[in-house]
């Protein structure tokens, strides 16, 4: 098995991100106050980062459409999730917030799953790359 090479291309990698960014992003708009109350966050931190989600979404949605082979707009993408993730984690451990261990859970659980796409896009990015 060939690890090296990835099994989704980056423009589908950028849609699936795309899609959960505007999952997510409509759902902390929407419930904010009721994800706050659970996990200990601040709402209004929540909301605003949904709303900044929204954005981001259009954003990798057109880089996947329009720019299918790798782009400075790949790049932005990748370096934009790579700075959700640390700003997931340094934000509880600085004490600007402090969330509960559901909320810890939440941080850790998005944070992951956002660093297995940026490192997915990378990869898929870099394939691109030499095949060109």
């Amino acid at each position: 098995m060939d690890i090296s090479r990835p099994r989704l291309t980056l423009a589908n990698l950028l849609l699936i991100d795309a899609f959960t960014c505007a999952v997510m992003g409509v759902a902390l708009c929407l419930f904010h106050a009721l994800v706050g109350g659970w996990t200990g966050i601040p709402g209004p931190l929540l909301f605003w980062a949904g709303a900044a989600l929204l954005p981001v979404a259009a954003f990798m949605t057109t880089t996947a459409l329009i720019w299918p082979a790798p782009s400075p707009a790949a790049t932005i993408a990748i370096a934009g999730n790579a700075l959700w993730i640390v700003a997931s984690l340094a934000l509880p451990m600085s004490g600007a917030i402090s969330p509960n261990p559901i909320g810890w859970a939440f941080l850790i659980t998005q944070a992951s799953f956002v660093a297995i796409l940026t490192m997915a896009e990378h990869a898929a990015t870099r394939a691109a790359v030499a095949a060109n």
